[in-house]
């Protein structure tokens, strides 16, 4: 585990200001939408720190802090790779060969989605929503 929880200045400080406004964007979907707990840790090789969205012990999605942007992990199972495939011409084209192009694995396809900006974050949060549906308001 980290050693408590990074601050906003201090994330900021490490993606950069053009690209909190999308990290603020997905933490508030994600916290709105969803009672799953953050998990904050140290990013090993894929950044300065993680942060998994977790309840039950099944991880919804997870951030991975690094310099200059920040990486978005969501892992489809079966059922959530159906939903995508049939809902896929609502991605924009980077989204769908990424996922065209991610290797499957026994236990899903882990979709590893960089983001420098705030372009993808709509369809992140529809990738969150087929991972789960978010709740209702």
């Amino acid at each position: 585990m980290t050693e408590g929880v990074p601050t906003r200045q201090e994330i900021e400080k490490t993606i950069g200001t053009s690209v909190m406004p999308a990290w603020d964007e997905l933490t508030r979907f994600v916290e709105t939408n969803y009672s799953h707990e953050p998990i904050w840790d140290d990013g090993g090789k894929y950044g300065k720190w993680e942060v998994k969205y977790r309840k039950s012990g099944r991880t919804l999605c997870a951030f991975y802090v690094k310099e200059g942007s920040f990486t978005v992990l969501v892992v489809f199972g079966k059922a959530e790779r159906e939903k995508f495939e049939l809902s896929q011409t609502e991605f924009c084209s980077s989204i769908t060969e990424l996922y065209n192009n991610t290797r499957q694995y026994h236990d899903g396809k882990w979709l590893w989605i960089d983001v420098s900006d705030i372009s993808l974050v709509d369809d992140l949060k529809k990738l969150i929503a087929i991972k789960r549906k978010p709740k209702k308001r």
